[in-house]
């Protein structure tokens, strides 16, 4: 009974172990997410998104479809570091046909555990610029493009890829098909499809992350979340920079003519989504202080004349705050000329038109009220001895003279007491029947 009891402890023992093993050995499913457009903040963050969902469900591999013109220089770092750090072999593959990896898409392509490239695409031109299209010193372009080339080197290094052509790419902004690439070692295949790439990457063997082993039929797409969408919109610095002017435009707006309440809650809304943009963005803060001071010069263009002298002021500290508005010392996407120049002209000009209608309107004499009735004409209902009725504004008031004055003759109101108008008889004015 004893030896019986034995021998079925180790019959469950063997078969709990095949089970495992069995499981073990079932091919994990294919993960796929596209990256496409600039690289920012949103591109990072649903890169990091994708790799942790690969990971807790077991992914036998992550396949990124790669597209992209390039972009923010520390969204890259952040893309590259998630790559390391995943436990997941990582695919980045450059498709469809006609599909670039270029700027930072070399760098997020050369840190990958597997790099193919699908026909008719190309990857290279990854030279540190400022997108702004300001210039930057000989000094500070030297400091950047040292500091990109380390960083590439080290990539390929790590990667076991080309380091000659990885810094040529950044100093020489060299660029090569996709077959070139294959030549020069930039990356480990070519495939035409996804289908064809599935093919060739299964069973590949991945230094520290084991051999990629995959069922070609278990694919499961990883989508962008709306916040993930909102993210990489509000990302670009241009719509923040636009947000954060109409948020000005329309609090600027609501102070000058208070009770409008339509610019109000636009420019709150507006506001709120410019910093969000700006969590994610490398917001300079002397850029920020120079636009709030422009605000401040418009502000006191309806306090103080100041003859446009103060909104002279406020459109260069406009002009400067935008120009400085997102840090650029390490290569950094910044605000388009072709967008500062429209969205300065007409908020600028906003800013102007209001601030002379309020000033307009403080040096006008009140047309309404007990204020706006001195200096107003009116004609006698009753002989003024000294006092009586007239008609002013269509309404029959008490009136008080110090001359008489009859019947119908045109009086001008001098001051109101009370309910009671100060008047005197208009000079040169004929007698008027009522």
């Amino acid at each position: 009974m004893k030896h019986r009891l034995i021998f079925l402890a180790m019959c469950t023992a063997v078969f709990g172990l095949w089970c495992i093993g069995s499981v073990a050995a079932q091919p994990g499913p294919i993960y796929l997410a596209r990256l496409t457009g600039a690289v920012t903040p949103g591109n990072a963050e649903f890169l990091d998104m994708a790799i942790a969902k690969a990971g807790a469900e077991r992914a036998g591999c992550l396949i990124l479809l790669l597209d992209t013109p390039g972009g923010l220089v520390e969204s890259t770092r952040k893309m590259v570091m998630a790559i390391y750090e995943s436990a997941t072999p990582v695919v980045v593959f450059v498709s469809p046909s006609g599909a670039r990896a270029a700027s930072a898409g070399v760098m997020i392509t050369m840190a990958a555990d597997v790099a193919a490239m699908a026909p008719g695409t190309h990857i290279g031109a990854a030279h540190p610029v400022n997108v702004g299209g300001k210039e930057m010193d000989q000094t500070m372009a030297e400091k950047v493009t040292n500091d990109m080339v380390a960083f590439v080197k080290s990539i390929a290094e790590k990667r076991g890829r080309n380091v000659e052509w990885a810094e040529q790419s950044v100093r020489e902004s060299v660029s090569v098909t996709e077959s070139e690439a294959l030549e020069k070692k930039i990356i480990d295949l070519v495939a035409r499809d996804l289908d064809h790439l599935i093919e060739q990457i299964n069973g590949l063997e991945i230094t520290g992350k084991g051999v990629i082993d995959i069922d070609p039929t278990n694919r499961v797409w990883i989508a962008e979340s709306i916040r993930t969408r909102i993210l990489k919109t509000l990302s670009d610095p241009n719509i923040a920079y636009i947000l954060m002017m109409i948020g000005l435009a329309g609090l600027y707006f609501e102070l000058s003519h208070p009770g409008a309440i339509v610019p109000g809650v636009v420019g709150s809304i507006a506001l709120i989504l410019a910093f969000y943009s700006f969590q994610t963005l490398p917001v300079n803060i002397a850029g920020v202080l120079l636009i709030l001071l422009a605000l401040i010069f418009f502000i006191m263009e309806m306090k103080i004349a100041s003859y446009g002298l103060l909104s002279v002021a406020g459109i260069i500290s406009l002009l400067l705050g935008s120009l400085m508005f997102f840090d650029r010392t390490d290569g950094q996407v910044g605000v388009s000329w072709t967008v500062i120049v429209p969205t300065i002209s007409l908020v600028g000009g906003f800013f102007v038109v209001v601030a002379g209608l309020v000033f307009r309107s403080r040096g006008q004499r009140p047309m309404t009220g007990i204020s706006g009735l001195i200096g107003e004409i009116g004609v006698a209902q009753t002989p003024l001895t000294p006092s009586g009725r007239i008609l002013v504004h269509g309404e029959l008031w008490f009136a008080r003279c110090s001359t008489a004055v009859e019947t119908g003759q045109r009086v001008r109101v001098t001051t109101v007491d009370g309910l009671t108008l100060q008047v005197e008889p208009e000079p040169n004015a004929s007698q008027t029947q009522p």
